[in-house]
């Protein structure tokens, strides 16, 4: 983490908005995007399987690219520094091997575990059908969605969430296989040129049962 601007969780948590709006001046270099997504990719996967992938927008050919897929956001994919749009890959199990192999290889668990749950694991995600494998594919890329917005404003930058946007056309409009690349959602990321808005929050006693 050698970019970082703030490790306040409460200053991250608090003062992360939603951004329209962008300093176009304002780049990201390659480096640095690895890095918050490398730091974003701690987040929870089931069983490790880590099926998110990202296509980062940031060329101007790019852009003109992803321009009429995104309805009412233009804003965001104009002067943004990138607009990263996160896919689920429905065949991540392929990475299974290499994923539980290091495992064991860097002691994280052992060797017999590793080989024990890969041929359970493998197996049950090709039963899978379509749907289902869609449903675990988007929670696991949602959850890593969520932590990178919170990477980001440690790095001193913003975010906005775009769930608006042409899903059956955007994989294809890249060259992304769209049988296997679904598409999640899309964040943009800069530096803000104006201060987001807070919004109103249901209390969760409103929104909670207990038993």
């Amino acid at each position: 983490m050698t970019n970082l601007t703030t490790n306040d969780f409460t200053d991250i948590l608090e003062g992360r908005r939603s951004i329209r709006q962008y300093d176009p001046k304002v780049s990201i270099s390659r480096e640095e995007m690895l890095e918050m997504l490398n730091e974003a990719a701690k987040a929870p996967s089931s069983v490790n399987m880590q099926p998110w992938r990202f296509l980062i927008v940031q060329s101007e050919e790019g852009r003109a690219a992803l321009k009429p897929l995104i309805r009412f956001n233009k804003r965001q994919n104009k002067s943004s520094s990138a607009m990263i749009v996160v896919f689920g890959d429905m065949r991540c199990y392929e990475y299974a091997d290499r994923i539980y192999t290091e495992s064991a290889e860097k002691g994280i668990m052992p060797k017999l575990m590793a080989k024990t749950q890969l041929s359970v694991i493998v197996p049950t995600y090709r039963k899978y059908d379509r749907a289902k494998m869609n449903d675990v594919v988007k929670i696991d890329s949602s959850l890593f969605a969520m932590q990178f917005m919170l990477v980001a404003r440690s790095h001193g930058y913003d975010t906005n969430p775009i769930g608006g946007f042409e899903e059956d056309r955007i994989a294809e409009a890249f060259g992304l296989d769209p049988e296997r690349y679904v598409p999640v959602l899309i964040m943009s990321i800069g530096k803000a040129d104006s201060e987001g808005h807070t919004s109103f929050r249901l209390p969760a006693e409103e929104l909670t049962w207990w038993r």
